[in-house]
């Protein structure tokens, strides 16, 4: 129930901007965020955000923002001055937490993100 779309091939020192709506059959979200999951590796948080605010990677921060749609369960992630290690799968993630305890989550199908040198 999670559309993700804005991947794409860039150039090191570029940006692009990924775009995730979730449907309207889905239950209550005060969470969502972003993961990647670079070739060979594991899958790996790269920023949230919630009614406590954003969270990111240390590897992305100050060139990665995550904010809200103007649509309810929308999020959007800037990506700027980016590097090849940025190269990744990226998903999206909407979720309901009850305190810090995952209640249920939701997936995108996943966008490619390539960064040539």
């Amino acid at each position: 129930p999670l559309v993700e779309s804005g991947g794409g091939l860039v150039h090191s020192g570029g940006s692009l901007r990924l775009s995730c709506a979730a449907s309207r059959g889905v239950f209550t979200i005060n969470t969502m965020a972003w993961y990647r999951q670079p070739p060979g590796k594991q899958r790996e948080l790269v920023a949230s955000i919630s009614t406590s605010g954003t969270n990111y990677a240390d590897s992305v921060k100050g060139r990665f923002t995550i904010s809200r749609g103007d649509a309810k369960n929308t999020v959007n992630l800037q990506m700027n001055n980016l590097e090849p290690e940025d190269t990744a799968v990226y998903y999206c993630q909407a979720a309901y937490y009850n305190g810090d305890t995952l209640q249920y989550d939701y997936w995108g199908q996943g966008t490619q993100v390539t960064v040539s040198s």
